[in-house]
């Protein structure tokens, strides 16, 4: 599952991203100073599956932003353990962003927090955490890391 959700965005499948959470999910993208502090608010929140639609049809409807595309890097999945049925999970990443005209960058770093749940046969985000290295992003974030 977690390395389906990174193709995915990779493969620029972003309507089926919404996919991968609970109807009632918490999605966030946070720095990490930000994290540590518990503070509320991060560069992108969302409290539910239809935040989750509203931001991939904005992405294609709504925002102007240079074409560029995704490549994850997944490593050191580990299973933290489970309570309530919801396991929790720790997995580091680094996105790739290549840019239209061929400049590549490391567009962000750190590590994915992740409570999965078991739904109908299938394993969902219930809540995920993007918590990524740097005090900011340095640029527009218009894809989901």
């Amino acid at each position: 599952m977690i390395h389906d959700y990174a193709h995915c965005i990779d493969d620029d499948r972003l309507e089926e991203w919404p996919d991968f959470f609970t109807a009632d999910c918490f999605y966030q993208v946070i720095s990490r100073a930000d994290h540590a502090r518990d503070m509320p608010v991060g560069v992108m929140t969302c409290t539910s599956q239809g935040m989750l639609r509203d931001r991939i049809f904005s992405l294609r409807k709504a925002n102007i932003y240079e074409p560029h595309c995704y490549r994850h890097l997944i490593s050191a999945i580990r299973i933290l353990g489970r309570e309530d049925g919801l396991w929790s999970v720790q997995t580091g990443y680094a996105v790739i962003r290549t840019m239209q005209e061929g400049d590549i960058s490391v567009f962000s770093s750190g590590k994915y927090l992740d409570k999965i749940v078991f739904e109908n046969d299938r394993t969902r985000f219930r809540e995920r955490v993007v918590v990524f290295d740097s005090r900011r992003i340095h640029t527009l974030m218009v894809i989901p890391i």
